[in-house]
C-alpha cells in the first residue's frame, strides 16, 4: 500500500506500512495500559518480541500504522487466511491511548477495508474483541461487522476471564 494522507481529527495523520524499524515504536504503543487492555498480550513485552513479530509477518498479511511526525497513532491489520479460507482475513486495530475517540480507528478501518475489498479480493473480514469493549463493538458495527457469536471465558485480564465477540463482515457472498 503506497503512502496515503489521512485527515481525521489529527493534524499531519499518515498511513503506511509497518516496517522493521517501527518496533520500537509499536512495542511502546502496544505496551499502553488501554491498548494492551483490548488485547491479549500480557504487560511489559520486550521491543525484541515485537520485532520478531514484524518480521515474521507474511507477503499475504497487510499491516499499516498511522503516525503523526515520530509518534505512532495506530496500527491495524489483516491477516490472510489460507487454502480453502484464503478469502478470509483477521482483522486486529489497536489505537493509541491519548488518541482514542479522535478518528484514528476510523481512518485505519477504512483503509484496511478499502485494501481487503477492491485489493485483496477478501470476502469475510473476522475479528474477536473482548464484549466489555463498547467502543471497539460500535466502531466495528459502523462498518457492518456483525456479532456471530460469545466466547466464554476467553481470555484473562486483570486476573477476571472475560467473555470476546466473534465478529465478522461479509462481502459479496
Amino acid at each position: 500500500m503506497s503512502e496515503d494522507p489521512a485527515d481525521p481529527d489529527e493534524p499531519h495523520v499518515l498511513l503506511r506500512p509497518l516496517r522493521v524499524e517501527d518496533a520500537d515504536a509499536l512495542c511502546a504503543l502496544l505496551n499502553q495500559p488501554g491498548t494492551r487492555q483490548g488485547t491479549l498480550r500480557p504487560p511489559f513485552q520486550r521491543t525484541s518480541q515485537t520485532r520478531r513479530y514484524i518480521e515474521a509477518l507474511s507477503d499475504d498479511d497487510l499491516t499499516i500504522v498511522a503516525v503523526s511526525g515520530d509518534t505512532m497513532l495506530g496500527q491495524a491489520g489483516l491477516h490472510r487466511l489460507t487454502g480453502r479460507r484464503r478469502h478470509c482475513a483477521s482483522l486486529h486495530i489497536a489505537v493509541a491511548d491519548a488518541h482514542v475517540g479522535r478518528g484514528i480507528g476510523t481512518t485505519l478501518l477504512t483503509a484496511v477495508i478499502d485494501a481487503a475489498d477492491n485489493w485483496l479480493d477478501v470476502r469475510r473480514l473476522e475479528l474477536t474483541v473482548f464484549a466489555d469493549n463498547a467502543v471497539a463493538i460500535g466502531l466495528y458495527r459502523r462498518f457492518g461487522f456483525e456479532e456471530e457469536g460469545r466466547l466464554r471465558g476467553y481470555g484473562m485480564r486483570n486476573g477476571t476471564y472475560c467473555d470476546a465477540l466473534i465478529m465478522a463482515r461479509l462481502r459479496g457472498i
